[in-house]
């Protein structure tokens, strides 16, 4: 029997519409006209923003709507003589290496030629916001591009956010200079002025790139705050900082980080780390930084569960059936996330008898290192304006099939293995649930002769010997 794939989308998005419906109107109904105007101006779908902002079709402001220059925003390393901890999570993690990350270069060169540039300043205001804010962008190549602007997600620019229009394809408004926002008000720096911003303390803030619409449909293409948002983990009082921002072991429990988050500030019963921990095991390690892969690894290996449920105890000859329960135990968002139409996240599963003899597997790879077309495989395909697949986000109409696993979820996949009457008992039946960040056809296809490997990540595995 042929493991079952997909699910429709379309009852996933209209359960997600239908709960941002409901969340916005209640924020909203004190403020229907301004919100109104205010979500005309900052929608991200294009041509509703101007064509005059110098940020288009980014949703990123300044306060003077104009250009900033690179030099207002502090070099990371100058934080460093302070905030030697912090800089240290901070260097090596997927947010320091946005713009540094290989694929996501190739993947924007290949965007650029195909949109003649209309992609750059989007997709490039959050791996690069200071070589957007700054002019620097476009060209991508780049050559006008400043050291600081090319240190991706770095300290000041968030810490220099001053105020938030909405969620997704980054509506902030950058407020370089003296003053530096984040959780703490209580301290004052002979550097620098504190200020205390709650949203640096919220979902909302990771919300800003963490949640990408498409700047011509509007569709959504990766939206993990959105997952959270209509999920239990919110409900929970858990935003986005309780996971991510805490020490990576225990990796998806909340801990506490006791401290000084400033060599000359006041010791804390807890203090933010910043390696931002999620799934990306790959560019982390190969731009130089085990810790941080080895910090995604565990992260992934705590992510799920898995659990074999057989029907009825093998006949011979007959037909054994069994399910493969798959859990989301430590995600707040969906499993997987982000650029669920590049990653794969799949089962693979097989049944020998006591002789070692293979009477099912599903989920190998081929002689390419590219999975079993009959494996389940938990991930998203985008449809082009035909209805064709398409890895390109940018050529994204809409959303063929969406088949991933909500948090506090699961998905029981069936199978079934023809038991010989030769077959020696008892039968093993093994389940693995494997990650890759990338297909490997994907990094060829973009790398060329400077493609590496993908590494497989086992997430989790379960045994049943029947008896």
């Amino acid at each position: 029997m042929t493991p079952r794939k997909f699910a429709p989308y379309q009852f996933l998005f209209a359960a997600l519409a239908f709960s941002a419906v409901l969340t916005a109107s209640a924020f909203c109904q004190e403020n229907n006209a301004q919100e109104k105007q205010e979500s005309e101006r900052y929608s991200p779908i294009l041509g509703i923003a101007p064509e005059s902002d110098p940020f288009f079709p980014s949703r990123m402001e300044t306060v003077t709507g104009e250009t900033v220059p690179s030099e207002a925003f502090l070099n990371p390393e100058r934080c460093k003589t302070c905030h030697g901890d912090i800089y240290a999570q901070w260097k090596g993690s997927m947010h320091s290496n946005s713009w540094n990350d290989p694929l996501f270069q190739a993947l924007m060169r290949v965007a650029s030629k195909e949109t003649a540039g209309a992609t750059d300043k989007f997709c490039l205001g959050c791996h690069t916001p200071v070589g957007v804010i700054s002019g620097e962008i476009p060209p991508i190549d780049a050559s006008s591009m400043t050291e600081v602007a090319s240190m991706g997600v770095f300290c000041d620019f968030c810490h220099t956010i001053s105020k938030t229009k909405g969620v997704g394809n980054l509506p902030a408004i950058s407020e370089p200079g003296i003053v530096k926002r984040g959780p703490f008000d209580d301290f004052k720096s002979p550097f620098h002025k504190v200020q205390f911003s709650e949203v640096h303390t919220s979902a909302e803030f990771c919300g800003l790139c963490h949640n990408v619409s498409h700047p011509t449909s509007g569709l959504p293409i990766e939206q993990t705050y959105t997952e959270w948002l209509t999920g239990p983990y919110r409900d929970a009082g858990t935003p986005c900082q309780h996971c991510h921002m805490t020490p990576p072991n225990p990796p998806t429990a909340f801990t506490k980080n006791p401290g000084k988050a400033c060599v000359m500030g006041p010791e804390r019963d807890h203090w933010w780390t910043h390696e931002f921990v999620g799934g990306n095991a790959v560019v982390t390690e190969l731009l130089g930084s085990k810790v941080h892969a080895d910090h995604a690894r565990n992260r992934l290996k705590a992510a799920a569960k898995l659990e074999i449920i057989p029907s009825d105890m093998p006949q011979r000859p007959g037909l054994f059936e069994f399910r493969v329960k798959v859990s989301n135990v430590g995600c707040g968002h969906y499993l997987p996330t982000g650029l669920t139409e590049m990653r794969e996240m799949w089962l693979d599963v097989s049944v020998v008898d006591a002789e070692g003899n293979v009477l099912h597997h599903s989920g190998a790879l081929d002689a390419n290192g590219e999975i079993d077309p009959d494996a389940v495989i938990y991930h998203t395909v985008l449809g082009d304006a035909n209805g064709n697949p398409t890895w390109k986000m940018w050529e994204a109409a809409r959303v063929l099939n969406d088949y991933r696993i909500p948090p506090m979820g699961y998905r029981l996949e069936r199978y079934s293995a023809y038991v010989s009457a030769d077959a020696k008992l008892p039968l093993t039946v093994r389940a693995k649930l494997n990650y890759r960040s990338v297909a490997p056809h994907l990094v060829k296809m973009l790398l060329g002769d400077q493609a590496f490997e993908v590494p497989i990540i086992e997430m989790t595995q379960a045994e049943l010997v029947t008896e």
